[in-house]
């Protein structure tokens, strides 16, 4: 069954159109990958990576089955990613050979207010720092075992900001250290003036977020133009 979800209740809930939104994402996630800044185009905005997985990728705000097509007929450079912000399914359908869906995924968001500074569970040791609008924190054991991590990317002051890589190592799940990292990210960019967090979530993040008061907006699906097997020899 294809799951429907509205944007109703964006201006309540954070202050921003969903355009705003999916541009906030955008100049967030930029900065905490380190990548150029975006580009604006007719049909929406390109990012270089350059990395050799991600050389590129287009981010389409109002896609729709032509421009969807057209860019995937036009695209010709393994490593370009393309990302709208429809159902995973409807997208697959106007997908070119050699291109491949990425997981499914959601544009989430939330209101930061300032709250108590979160406990770090016994056994575990909390860090974070921060360089260039970039907070990173870092959990990890007594013996500094890697146990969780995740980073916020603060674009400017005032700026909404953007949750990404969260990250718990299976070992130590079930022991709040996700919550731990969530709540300590957005509370530093809270305390840096941001009024709103947007961040990309997996279909399993989705529910550690959700029970964190976030709201789910819109889909977020990706797809990658992958290489061309070289020939047996």
């Amino acid at each position: 069954m294809t799951e429907t979800i509205t944007s109703s209740g964006v201006g309540s809930t954070d202050g921003l159109t969903p355009a705003e939104l999916k541009r906030a994402w955008v100049e967030g996630w930029v900065v905490s990958r380190a990548a150029a800044p975006p580009i604006e185009g007719p049909w929406g905005l390109t990012v270089d990576v350059g990395l050799v997985p991600q050389v590129r990728r287009y981010v389409l705000p109002d896609a729709d089955e032509a421009l969807v097509r057209t860019v995937v007929r036009t695209v010709t450079a393994p490593g370009t990613w393309l990302k709208c912000f429809l159902e995973a399914e409807t997208v697959e359908a106007w997908l070119a050979p050699g291109w491949k869906l990425d997981s499914p995924g959601f544009l989430m968001a939330t209101r930061l207010t300032a709250g108590p500074e979160p406990r770090c569970p016994d056994g575990y040791r909390l860090r974070t720092w921060t360089h260039g609008g970039l907070t990173r924190a870092l959990v990890t054991t007594d013996d500094h075992a890697f146990a969780a991590r995740g980073q916020i990317a603060v674009p400017a002051p005032g700026a909404a900001a953007v949750i990404d890589q969260i990250e718990t190592a299976p070992a130590h799940r079930r022991h709040g250290l996700g919550s731990l990292v969530m709540r300590t990210l957005c509370a530093t960019a809270a305390a840096a003036g941001s009024p709103t967090a947007v961040l990309g979530a997996t279909t399993e993040g989705r529910a550690l977020y959700e029970h964190l008061g976030w709201t789910t907006y819109t889909p977020l699906t990706g797809a990658v133009l992958t290489p061309v097997d070289e020939p047996s020899v």
